[in-house]
């Protein structure tokens, strides 16, 4: 009697851990403050750490007084884990299909971009965000998903480092700059990098832009930046 009530007790227990794990988890959204405009950074397999970190880092600095001025949000196309290409597990705060809304909307890279161009319902989210969105920025190969997109016709862009020519010949709608000149490049709401670390540079530029120099001055010396540069 005794060995059957402990084998019902098993398969109760069994059963039940089954059902837990069966239920689709809902994703822990950040807590949006209305009051404050949000920075989207979108995410996908393969990301390059540096231009996911490099908006995360700029824009969530408080100001001298300790007051947030941004939500910063991640978003992916799905709601799940996503592996950065040195390595980094990420999860989003939202999907493309329940995002807040934006004031500006950061597109890195990864070091096959042809995925991300070659799929349709994230290129339509940007297509479609850069309707509502002060800003849209791209880091690197992230070019070639605005260039895909079409919100970027007409406008001067710059991608990675040796990388200008084949963005130009894919695009040709788009002004493309001379990536071993130019590291970053602001045409009207467009704001490009050559990525990797210049990511920053980019970010802070687009601080000032919204916020201003002596903001940008504070970030500078919260992240050490002016220490880099002695």
């Amino acid at each position: 009697m005794k060995l059957k009530v402990t084998f019902v007790c098993l398969l109760l227990t069994i059963t039940a851990i089954a059902q837990h794990n069966s239920k689709p988890k809902e994703m822990n959204k950040k807590t949006i403050n209305p009051n404050l405009p949000t920075i989207g950074i979108l995410i996908f397999e393969g990301f390059l750490t540096n231009e996911v970190t490099a908006p995360l880092d700029v824009f969530t600095k408080k100001d001298t007084k300790g007051e947030k001025l941004f939500n910063v949000i991640l978003i992916a196309k799905e709601d799940k884990m996503y592996l950065s290409e040195e390595g980094l597990n990420v999860h989003p705060d939202y999907t493309i299909y329940n995002t807040p809304k934006l004031n500006v909307l950061v597109v890195p890279s990864s070091m096959n971009p042809e995925k991300q161009t070659k799929d349709p319902e994230l290129i339509n989210f940007i297509r479609q965000e850069n309707k509502t969105t002060d800003y849209m920025a791209s880091h690197c190969a992230g070019a070639f998903m605005l260039g895909e997109s079409g919100v970027a016709d007409g406008k001067q862009i710059v991608t990675y480092c040796s990388g200008s020519k084949n963005l130009q010949k894919e695009y040709p709608k788009l002004v493309v700059q001379d990536d071993t000149k130019v590291k970053v490049v602001k045409d009207g709401k467009i704001i490009s990098s050559n990525g990797n670390l210049v990511s920053y540079i980019a970010s802070l530029d687009l601080l000032e832009e919204m916020i201003s120099i002596e903001h940008r001055k504070h970030v500078e010396e919260e992240l050490l930046i002016d220490k880099l540069c002695k």
